[in-house]
């Protein structure tokens, strides 16, 4: 694969950017702006127009070297998910991978057994974690492809290109990636998020958004006398679970099916708390979930006494499609710069959300492409080095496009 571009990702993926979720400051966490700063003071260094706000947020320019009436956009998240810890992370670089288990730290291993997708990348090269940690190929695989997209169009002049606009952002992992993120001064007419799985993803569509946060005021009193007088929070907290429709739990559902997932729970007999997210790529069908959701915190104030259960539902973002109708052409440049590359189209919906998703509700429409990574959010994610190279051939295919509009 690209030396330059490994030797770029294996440096950002040990910088530890994990984002904070329910926490008031932005950046979530100032390690953010470590890897933040870094990206900047890299792109000066290329001679590249670049800044970082006071948010964290990487904003860069390169002027059009060719007459053209189209300023694009590329974007990626620097932090890490708070699922596995992204501390002291580790990469291991498997070159001409041959199709058995990639030995971990601690007994663990990489295995095609467990995840099947590593079969199709037999000869290819791996670049995985230890296993103590996830790797960061979300989506510091898509900073990688960009920066080296950054660098390419600099030290080739020869390369014609309209003005191309660069953003790096905090805290998308905890749905905030957007919060400040200067939509006017970036200035592009259209922008991709590089923030994809593998090879050849195209996505322009993705859930509706919810986050739900439930309290429970249990009735706690001695078990040895507690009939007809306790209520027991924890259990409270099962049963709205339990009432949730079993076929909409995240392991049972796929493409456009939408869920209900909890995240997190704490409790005691007194008092519990669960936090859940409500997902759905149809916006009846996700009014239709937090109607649900809300009816039965209802009837658990009915059966249990009012106030016995508060929740707290809060949207999140929307399905970007409508938004990107609009500007088709951004999905259809990017199969055509797809198909140049050698890469077969893979148009399907985000089973999530990126910073894309708001963005294009604030005038910036922004499909997601591909970046090479896989199993995300856990310690056996990976990258594929030639995937992260298709990924960079594909956003230069892109600026070519764009420099004839």
């Amino acid at each position: 694969m690209n030396k330059k571009l490994l030797e770029r990702f294996l440096r950002y993926v040990k910088i530890d950017t994990e984002s904070v979720p329910d926490v008031e400051r932005f950046p979530s966490s100032d390690k953010q702006k470590d890897l933040l700063r870094l990206l900047c003071d890299e792109l000066v260094a290329m001679g590249i127009e670049a800044r970082m706000d006071r948010y964290g947020y990487v904003y860069a320019t390169i002027p059009a070297n060719v007459r053209s009436d189209y300023c694009l956009g590329f974007i990626a998240h620097v932090d890490t998910s708070s699922a596995v810890s992204g501390s002291n992370v580790r990469p291991i670089v498997t070159e001409n991978y041959d199709g058995k288990p990639v030995k971990l730290a601690e007994g663990r291993t990489l295995s095609p057994e467990s995840f099947p997708d590593l079969a199709n990348h037999i000869g290819q090269t791996i670049i995985s974690s230890d296993g103590t940690t996830l790797l960061g190929a979300d989506d510091k695989a898509g900073v990688a492809a960009i920066m080296q997209l950054a660098e390419t169009l600099v030290s080739h002049p020869e390369i014609k290109h309209g003005t191309v606009r660069f953003a790096f952002t905090p805290d998308e992992e905890v749905g905030r990636g957007t919060d400040f993120f200067d939509v006017k001064g970036f200035g592009a007419d259209g922008a991709y998020t590089v923030d994809g799985g593998g090879l050849g993803e195209l996505e322009y569509e993705n859930f509706n958004a919810a986050s739900a946060k439930v309290h429970v005021k249990g009735m706690s009193v001695h078990p040895g006398s507690a009939k007809n007088v306790m209520i027991n929070a924890n259990l409270v907290l099962m049963e709205l679970q339990s009432m949730l429709p079993v076929e909409q739990n995240p392991r049972y559902t796929s493409g456009y099916e939408g869920f209900f997932h909890l995240d997190n729970m704490q409790g005691t007999c007194d008092e519990a708390c669960g936090y859940y997210i409500i997902r759905d790529h149809d916006r009846d069908k996700f009014e239709q979930k937090k109607r649900l959701f809300g009816k039965i915190v209802d009837f658990l104030n009915e059966k249990y006494g009012l106030g016995t259960v508060a929740a707290e539902i809060t949207d999140s973002y929307y399905n970007m499609k409508e938004k990107i109708l609009p500007h088709i052409h951004l999905v259809d440049n990017a199969k055509s710069a797809m198909e140049r590359a050698g890469v077969t189209p893979k148009v399907c919906p985000i089973r999530g959300g990126t910073d894309g998703a708001r963005l294009s509700y604030e005038g910036l429409p922004c499909p997601n492409l591909f970046t090479g990574g896989y199993n995300c959010h856990g310690r056996y994610e990976y990258a594929v080095g030639e995937e992260m190279d298709k990924c960079l051939e594909v956003l230069l295919n892109l600026v070519d496009i764009y420099s004839r509009r």
